[in-house]
């Protein structure tokens, strides 16, 4: 029995899912399970999970549902109901985890919190560039060989370079809040269905902050390891993004806001 579960969510993406698998392989904490979360790819990414199955040391449970548009919210509440653990960390098909990701997910879990983590961006050069080899080798976290293939200097290189006390600093004094990201977030499974899981109303453009919002009225804090709990984001296009989901979505969490809603009725049980 694993003691974490790792949910994946994925749309028709192998050839980016199969570097972020890779990095799994490479954790220094090994006891976890990975559930994908498939919002209806085709026969490419089950081909693709099946050959990876023997490969990594790590148990794959994936989770498929028919394509009916973008339904990311349905999907993961799907793979919160198959997951087998206590604590469940959330992250996207395109984030590559650096080596410590899931340990520093797991030894800084704490009753009554969730951790946001954060991510770094890869322009589409780099993230076509690296291999399983890179993966390995961690160079992907490197900052001289991202700079190599052309990363500008800016502050977020610190994402990549803060270890121990600084990467402790910088998580205190973010500017940014705490909020629920799907792409390097985790909480524990009896807070999840607490609140119903995630709201299969909406669509992309705030659905991960909106169940971080009911997360905050159940009284769940959160922990900011945006410099600790660290992934690389491979660069791709976002076809799913519409004004009039977006805009149907700030309805729902204005709605959460002013009413302090815990519950979802569009949620986990129906």
């Amino acid at each position: 029995m694993s003691t974490v579960s790792v949910i994946i969510s994925t749309y028709n993406k192998p050839e980016w899912l199969k570097k972020v698998l890779w990095g799994f392989q490479c954790q220094t904490y090994k006891d976890f399970e990975v559930i994908i979360a498939d919002d209806g790819s085709s026969v490419e990414t089950r081909e693709l999970l099946a050959e990876m199955e023997e490969k990594v040391s790590y148990p794959i449970n994936h989770v498929w549902q028919e394509d009916d548009g973008f339904q990311k919210c349905r999907i993961l509440n799907k793979a919160i109901q198959a997951s087998k653990t206590e604590y469940i960390i959330m992250t996207d098909g395109d984030c590559i985890p650096r080596e410590d990701f899931v340990q520093v997910h797991y030894i800084n879990k704490e009753p009554g919190y969730f951790i946001s983590g954060g991510y770094y961006m890869l322009p589409m050069n780099i993230s076509k560039a690296i291999t399983l080899k890179d993966i390995e080798m961690q160079n992907c976290f490197n900052i001289q060989w991202l700079k190599d293939k052309g990363i500008p200097k800016t502050f977020k290189n610190n994402k990549l370079t803060a270890r121990g006390f600084i990467s402790t600093l910088f998580n205190t004094f973010t500017p940014t809040n705490a909020s629920w990201n799907g792409h390097n977030s985790s909480g524990w499974k009896k807070d999840i269905l607490n609140v119903n899981g995630f709201d299969e109303r909406m669509q992309y453009g705030g659905e991960d902050r909106e169940f971080g919002e009911r997360l905050f009225n159940f009284g769940v804090r959160s922990k900011q390891l945006r410099y600790s709990a660290v992934c690389v984001h491979l660069d791709h296009e976002r076809g799913y993004r519409t004004p009039e989901a977006i805009a149907k979505n700030q309805v729902i969490r204005k709605e959460v806001r002013q009413k302090k809603s815990v519950w979802t009725y569009y949620g986990i049980t129906k």
